[in-house]
């Protein structure tokens, strides 16, 4: 196959637009030549995130449903016919020979729109619990990739295909060193170090949880790499300078070296996004998840329940972290049998390859076209 145009479509969050990016990438490493444009969210943070990664975006004047205020629905309606009728327009000028929607806001009205052009549509579901969107458009997907088993209860059983969610490539490289990640965050190597992240965007019940409890990590022999997140970052700093023996507590508003500070880690605690959850599961790092509850279908607790059941993660419920977090963390980290009991069983839960057996779904629904 000499040439392919591609749409993808999608975003809101880092756990949408980097496997979007790894597909995106993986179809680049095969076809160099291959056109791919990408359709988000505007005021999104994939509208920076994808040009960053050296990839075209439009963005849709569109946005999710407000499921506490029902007047404020009448925008978004409105919003969501503009973005219908914009999606059409692109994807006519474009004429990509598939779309993939991976999921955000802006997935809807492209993938609906290609349905309706006769585009073929491959859906890249990375959660455990289908939306209620991916679930509309699989009637009319022509493949839907999964990156958990018993996907058939939300999906046709013939569409669907277990690949896993893609992830950051540049995470699992072999020619980083415990050593080189100590050095870049200023590690005791002869400590135990744990990871917070809260995703992209932060978390306020972690930040909150590891905060107010900062004293007994500070008593404990662990030092804390963190994440906490650029709305976060200044208050945490004042909250900081405030308290006792902080020396091994690193705080950053966003880590750009996430490969450095996985391999730093004896433990990570995170929120239960799919694409944290795959990443973990590929590196085999021991995690506590903290679900976020402010999620569609209360999705989260769903995918770190499909990691608990197999004891291949430790969940703490949003509203247990302030009270439970910090004292389990610190009695995971000391507890070498433990942590590799947590290690091992992650481990095997991982999907490799994840993006290339995606590309190969698609450039089978291309070739069938």
């Amino acid at each position: 196959m000499t040439q392919i145009k591609v749409v993808i479509s999608g975003g809101g969050t880092g756990g949408h637009i980097f496997p979007a990016i790894a597909i995106a990438n993986a179809i680049k490493a095969r076809y160099p030549q291959a056109e791919i444009l990408f359709v988000g969210a505007q005021d999104r943070m994939e509208m920076r995130k994808v040009p960053a990664a050296g990839y075209e975006i439009v963005g849709l004047e569109i946005s999710g449903f407000n499921r506490k205020k029902l007047l404020k629905n009448i925008s978004v309606l409105w919003k969501l016919q503009k973005s219908l009728r914009k999606a059409r327009k692109l994807l006519k000028g474009f004429n990509p020979q598939i779309a993939i929607g991976v999921g955000g806001y802006a997935s809807g009205p492209t993938l609906k729109m290609a349905n309706s052009l006769g585009i073929p549509t491959l859906i890249q579901e990375q959660n455990s619990y289908a939306g209620v969107t991916n679930k509309l458009l699989a009637k009319k997907a022509s493949k839907i990739c999964v990156a958990y088993e018993g996907m058939d209860k939300f999906f046709p059983k013939d569409k669907i295909v277990l690949t896993g969610n893609p992830c950051r490539q540049d995470l699992s490289s072999p020619h980083i060193t415990k050593e080189e990640a100590y050095d870049f965050f200023n590690l005791n190597p002869a400590k135990k170090t744990i990871l917070v992240v809260g995703g992209s965007l932060g978390a306020r019940t972690i930040n909150r949880s590891i905060i107010d409890n900062i004293d007994d990590l500070a008593k404990a022999n662990v030092q804390i790499v963190w994440q906490c997140g650029e709305g976060y970052y200044f208050k945490l700093t004042d909250a900081l300078l405030d308290k006792q023996d902080t020396e091994d507590i690193h705080l950053y508003d966003f880590i750009s070296r996430m490969d450095l500070a996985y391999k730093a880690a004896d433990l990570v605690i995170s929120r239960a996004g799919a694409s944290s959850i795959s990443e973990l599961s590929l590196l085999g790092k021991p995690v506590i998840l903290v679900p976020s509850p402010n999620v569609a279908e209360d999705h989260q607790t769903m995918n770190a329940m499909a990691l608990v059941v197999k004891d291949a993660a430790i969940m703490i419920t949003d509203k247990d972290a302030q009270e439970e977090l910090v004292k389990t963390a610190i009695a995971t980290v000391e507890d070498e049998s433990r942590l590799k009991t947590l290690s091992t069983n992650i481990a095997q839960l991982a999907q490799h390859d994840s993006a290339n057996r995606i590309v190969d779904e698609v450039i089978k629904i291309i070739e069938r076209k």
